[in-house]
């Protein structure tokens, strides 16, 4: 059936459509859309599609020339008298420079990671258990943390600024059209790292400096060069595995303290298993939807004395990857590829960590808590990246597996009691968080399902403390934190939004 049309959009209309899956097909195929969104809500499931119109209200073909969005136009910024410093080339980081040159002013970015192209060789080393780069993994290098797990641009985040844009940039440099219109927009693993080498190129060709395998070790020097705060701006975008830098911080007297996180475990069951549950339709419908919009995510939450247990970073038709940056503990995360075509679903599963869970008043405490967990994993899996893990069930049941299922995780899994050693705060809860999450969607809790510790990394544990209205440090003038590593972001759409900000803020001194 079809609603009420949503009123003008640029020179044309818009009007909402509500479709079966296979018919929501075929019209995409047709027509320009502009917004799409699945309702999984009812055992019959709907597709919402919001497609562009002509004058008579009738839907506009697929490839028509008409353009969504204006384009950025950048300037020369090779000799720019205004400068600014960024410290990581993460979202955040990369969006602020983008935003720079716009303004005409030229960023010079500092990357302790390695070039997306060499960052990959050591990803694969990595995942083939033959080392940890600290400077180089999943978590460090260009395009931070996001890049290889997953592109996910989805965003519960309220934050003010244009989120739209950040799809249109992403768009730009080369992201598929659904970005501008899907609910849950993604990339993909395979497809982020070509995006994020075309923004490097336009900031370089624009005349925008990146030094890459760069360590800042202070706010002071970089590479001997003295840093000016109060003469040039720092935008500090520095990702939230960045624990040496947090210390360095610290010591320097920025201001931090501890903010809330969570932290679990990496659940994966089969992906056939998944779509079952999700999509309430026959065999032939479930197949027309996946072609639509791929393989079934799911998100989940409860709460269980007093504290939320939830999904995080749902990667349907993905796979599980070491995701540490220091070689005494063992992380977890998931990925996906542009296709999320894996026979397997992975989730993070994790416990609301609250500020006052931990004894002390140390700002960094939270951070220290991360690697505890971290190094008590290690050593009930097998250095250096084999993880330990249990079945779903058997985790639940407090039993032992005597052996485990097949799994995406490259570098390998080893049976482990998780009941046992997780801290009681985060394990009990998970127990009782799978048992809800089977009452909601029963089969979830089955012993076809793997889970792997520990999902450490899902959010920083530290926030460095900023004026809301200028984005500078309290402590420090002409320093500007964020993104995820600053603790006011939580992805990559909301960090490269909060980079954004920092550079529109930097932008309107002049």
């Amino acid at each position: 059936m079809v609603s009420d049309g949503l009123g003008a959009s640029g020179l044309v209309d818009t009007i909402q459509y509500i479709l079966s899956p296979r018919e929501a097909y075929a019209a995409e195929q047709q027509w320009r859309v502009v917004k799409r969104s699945v309702d999984a809500r009812q055992r019959e499931l709907k597709v919402h599609l919001t497609v562009l119109t002509d004058e008579q209200g009738h839907p506009i073909a697929k490839d028509a020339p008409i353009p969504l969005y204006a384009p950025p136009v950048f300037q020369d910024v090779h000799d720019a008298k205004r400068q600014v410093v960024i410290i990581g080339a993460g979202p955040a980081g990369l969006f602020a420079a983008l935003t720079l040159i716009e303004h005409g002013i030229k960023p010079i970015i500092y990357e302790r990671g390695k070039e997306v192209s060499e960052r990959k060789k050591d990803i694969a080393l990595l995942n083939r258990n033959e080392g940890l780069n600290p400077e180089s993994n999943y978590c460090f290098g260009e395009g931070g943390a996001g890049t290889f797990s997953d592109g996910k641009l989805f965003s519960r985040s309220k934050k003010r600024g244009n989120m739209q844009r950040v799809m249109e940039l992403f768009h730009y440099f080369g992201a598929p059209d659904t970005v501008l219109y899907e609910a849950h927009a993604h990339i993909g693993s395979d497809k982020l790292p070509s995006i994020i080498k075309r923004m490097r190129e336009c900031i370089l060709e624009h005349g925008g400096e990146i030094h890459f395998e760069t360590c800042v070790t202070s706010l002071k020097e970089v590479r001997g060069e003295r840093l000016e705060v109060r003469g040039t701006p720092i935008i500090l975008a520095i990702g939230h595995s960045a624990h040496d830098t947090y210390r360095m911080l610290a010591a320097e007297g920025v201001k931090l303290e501890t903010k809330g996180f969570a932290m679990g475990v990496r659940a994966e069951h089969p992906q056939a298993l998944i779509n079952k549950l999700m999509y309430h339709l026959d065999k032939g419908e479930r197949d027309q939807l996946i072609k639509l919009v791929g393989n079934a995510s799911y998100s989940l939450v409860t709460q269980v004395e007093g504290r939320g247990v939830y999904s995080f970073c749902m990667c349907p038709g993905g796979h599980i990857v070491p995701a540490g940056s220091t070689a005494d503990g063992c992380v977890v995360n998931g990925m996906s590829a542009s296709h999320r075509n894996s026979p397997y679903a992975n989730s993070g599963m994790v416990v609301q960590i609250n500020p006052e869970d931990i004894p002390g008043d140390d700002p960094l405490r939270g951070l220290e808590y991360q690697e505890e967990l971290e190094r008590l994993a290690l050593t009930h899996g097998k250095a250096p990246n084999i993880a330990p893990a249990q079945r779903m069930k058997d985790f639940v049941d407090g039993k032992a597996s005597k052996d485990l299922p097949a799994c995406s995780y490259l570098p390998g899994i080893v049976p482990s009691r998780l009941d046992q050693w997780l801290p009681a705060h985060i394990g009990k809860r998970l127990q009782q968080g799978f048992r809800d999450f089977d009452r909601k969607y029963p089969g979830f809790l089955t012993n076809e399902a793997v889970i792997l510790g520990v999902e450490s990394r899902s959010s920083s544990a530290v926030r460095i403390i900023r004026d809301q209205e200028t984005l500078q440090s309290i402590s420090t003038p002409g320093l500007y934190p964020c993104g995820e590593g600053a603790g006011y972001a939580g992805g990559i759409t909301s960090s490269a939004l909060d980079g954004i900000n920092a550079a529109l803020k930097i932008a309107a001194l002049a």
